[in-house]
Parts: C-alpha cells; sequence; structure tokens
C-alpha cells in the first residue's frame, strides 16, 4: 500500500492533479468554456496515462 501512495507522489502525478484541479475551477467560475475544459483535460490525462503506459511497457522489456 506505501508503495503505491509513493508511485502516486511524482512529479507528473501532482502536476495532473493541480491541473486538473485549476482547470475545474476555472470552468466552474465560468473563465473557460464546457468544451474548452473537456479538450484540455483530456489532453492532460492522455499525456498522463500515455507516459505510464509507455513507462510500464519499457520497464517490461
Amino acid at each position: 500500500m506505501i508503495e503505491k501512495v509513493a508511485k502516486l507522489i511524482n512529479v507528473k502525478s501532482i502536476v495532473t492533479i493541480i491541473l486538473t484541479g485549476i482547470f475545474a475551477f476555472l470552468s466552474v467560475r465560468g473563465d473557460v468554456t464546457n468544451e474548452q475544459f473537456l479538450m484540455i483535460f483530456t489532453t492532460i490525462i492522455a499525456f498522463y496515462f500515455g507516459t505510464q503506459s509507455e513507462k510500464k511497457k519499457n520497464e517490461g522489456e
């Protein structure tokens, strides 16, 4: 359990969580439209999971 928490606490995870929070806040305030939020959030999440997948793939080789 501690190892899983330690893996979550890295720079990419922290940046992803912070950006998600910021864009959610801006969307609620009305500064970002729903379409803009969806595009930005999808890009961030796709990049994060894409890099995680590539990292796991490289570790398996």
